[in-house]
């Protein structure tokens, strides 16, 4: 089998739902043109990924990948994922960009197989737990309706996204404790809006009501910061979800005792590949690493990371909807189809 073309279809995408992130960071989104990059091959099998930066992808194509892949074998995954990164040396590829060739790979992978992709990593559960991943909202009493709506719907885990005001994040880190009791596991997401003071304060709250992570406080450009902070707060710190280099920065991370646990995704790590090599180097020193992001393709990851332990489930709006992949029982199921399955139903 040999790669014969790469293709990007614009696509039209409606506007997200109108929702807001912390002080200072645009949150919904417009309609976009976005993107579905497909790998065609001699077999007439093909491979697909999705982005909401289809005028940006379906440049990186024309100019860089196409000619580069044209002849190769799509089931050299390995080999592919290495001569995207030697590319990004060139281009300095978006960081959503760099794995979305590696996603059409297993697509196309899992289609020439007969198996989604969950299995052809080895996969490991049939269904996880989804947590809520809030949206930022107005105030606290606003945050502890959507706590109970969440919990109602089924969901066992909430995780906040909030101002970006350290007093006020850690004064609702405390509340919502006080409201959910001590057996709802929850989660903080400072969005990168602290500098290392401020991190110190919000994570000193959040550890005095028993968080189960704390993440992303800081940008994760300063790993020293990050390792000053892990020094001053008992609370796990959750990182390396926005950061460049993949397993290479990851490392970095854990190497100076910074990480509580880690972030994976296909998104942000180099795609698929990316996200499976984070797993197995967090595995290697007894981490955690929880899939960042919600969607089917990290589903997949989901049910094939041993060392994963949620589904991250976006809530945007009040009244709170559930994501059509969460069943009432606030479980996610494997997914079935072959290869992504992006046309799959409830995805």
């Amino acid at each position: 089998m040999r790669i014969t073309d790469v293709t990007v279809e614009l696509v039209e995408l409606p506007a997200s739902p109108p929702f807001r992130w912390r002080a200072g960071l645009p949150g919904s989104e417009p309609a976009v043109l976005g993107g579905i990059l497909r790998v065609h091959t001699d077999e007439g099998v093909i491979g697909e990924a999705h982005t909401r930066r289809g005028v940006i992808v379906a440049d990186l194509v024309d100019r860089r990948i196409r000619a580069d892949l044209i002849g190769r074998d799509p089931l050299m995954r390995e080999l592919l994922w290495h001569r995207m990164w030697e590319l990004d040396r060139i281009e300095e590829f978006p960081i959503y960009a760099l794995g979305l060739v590696d996603v059409a790979l297993w697509d196309l992978a899992g289609k020439a197989a007969g198996l989604p992709v969950h299995r052809l990593l080895g996969g490991y559960r049939e269904a996880i737990p989804a947590y809520a991943s809030t949206v930022t909202y107005g105030s606290v009493e606003e945050y502890l309706d959507v706590a109970d709506q969440c919990l109602e719907l089924g969901y066992g885990a909430i995780k906040l996204h909030a101002w970006g005001d350290p007093k006020a994040d850690a004064d609702l880190c405390q509340k919502l404790r006080a409201h959910v009791g001590d057996d709802v596991p929850l989660m903080y997401d400072g969005s990168a809006g602290f500098d290392l003071l401020d991190s110190i304060y919000v994570g000193r709250a959040a550890a005095e009501a028993g968080y189960l992570w704390y993440e992303e406080p800081m940008r994760e450009f300063s790993v020293t910061s990050y390792r000053r902070l892990a020094e001053q707060v008992d609370i796990p710190l959750l990182v390396a979800e926005t950061s460049d280099g993949a397993h290479m920065n990851t490392g970095d991370f854990i190497a100076a005792g910074a990480a509580g646990l880690v972030r994976t995704s296909a998104q942000l790590k180099g795609g698929i590949t990316g996200a499976m090599r984070i797993a197995h180097l967090a595995d290697s020193y007894q981490l955690r690493a929880e899939v960042h992001g919600n969607g089917v393709v990290n589903a997949h990851l989901c049910m094939a990371i041993p060392n994963t332990t949620y589904y991250e489930s976006l809530v945007y709006t009040n009244p709170v909807v559930r994501e059509p992949a969460v069943g009432a029982d606030g479980l996610v199921q494997a997914p079935t189809a072959p290869g992504i399955g992006f046309d799959q139903p409830g995805w």
